[in-house]
């Protein structure tokens, strides 16, 4: 059953004289529990449609409806209302608040949300412990690696129980040995919680671990990959 569906849709600005279109009436479906690796060359609209599918931006035509609602009809308010209950979004440089600790960066994530502080605090430690990073809960970013850090941010994606998971490049900036480690917490996260990821990536092992790898040139789909979980593993 298609949960994301993009018909036509396009995202176009100005510089200068000139008309700028990342994406091109692009059409995608994407199922509910799907894990979906994007790729493509620099400016083929990746982030462009990642945002989009966040609510972060709006597009300019085509229609984008997740879960029988069409985002792109929301007014901006709506919208943010929208993403903080369904969308969490894990970045490549973490986004992390370098004086806040990985606790109350995890915590932010909830402060919009309708619970009591202890209801607050016991999901974030639920949360850090899921990721494993539980006994660095204290610590402020500075102290903690490249990986760690991006355990706290995808905490934080998470700790709301979104549907969605947006990652655009998780593990760009960091070792191999972090970079698998994020993977395989993000295939967790897919396989046991059902969570819906859309990851942009460069790298086509970090692609592998996806259920389908979609490439875009100029803003469409070129073609498309399938593989088999034992493929992936191999």
């Amino acid at each position: 059953m298609t949960f994301i569906q993009c018909r036509a849709l396009t995202r176009e600005y100005r510089k200068g004289e000139n008309v700028i279109r990342p994406l091109d009436g692009l059409d995608l479906d994407v199922a509910r529990g799907d894990f979906l690796a994007l790729m493509g060359p620099s400016g083929s609209g990746k982030t462009t449609l990642l945002n989009l599918i966040a609510g972060i931006d709006t597009p300019t035509g085509g229609q984008l409806v997740i879960d029988d609602v069409n985002i792109a009809e929301m007014s901006r308010s709506k919208l943010a209302s929208w993403r903080a209950a369904h969308v969490g979004y894990v970045f490549q440089l973490y986004n992390l608040v370098p004086v806040l600790t990985a606790f109350e960066n995890v915590e932010l994530a909830l402060l919009l949300h309708p619970m009591t502080r202890a209801e607050r605090r016991r999901r974030v430690g639920e949360m850090l412990d899921l990721v494993g990073i539980a006994d660095r809960h204290d610590h402020f970013p500075r102290q903690l690696s490249g990986g760690q850090e991006q355990r706290v941010a995808i905490a934080r994606a998470i700790v709301a129980d979104p549907p969605i998971i947006v990652a655009d490049e998780p593990t760009g900036d960091l070792d191999k040995t972090a970079a698998l480690a994020i993977m395989d917490l993000l295939t967790r996260l897919n396989a046991d919680l059902d969570k819906t990821i859309i990851m942009v990536t460069h790298d086509p092992q970090t692609a592998r671990y996806a259920g389908r790898t979609l490439h875009l040139e100029k803003g469409r789909l070129a073609g498309s990959l399938r593989e088999t979980p034992e493929e992936v593993s191999a």
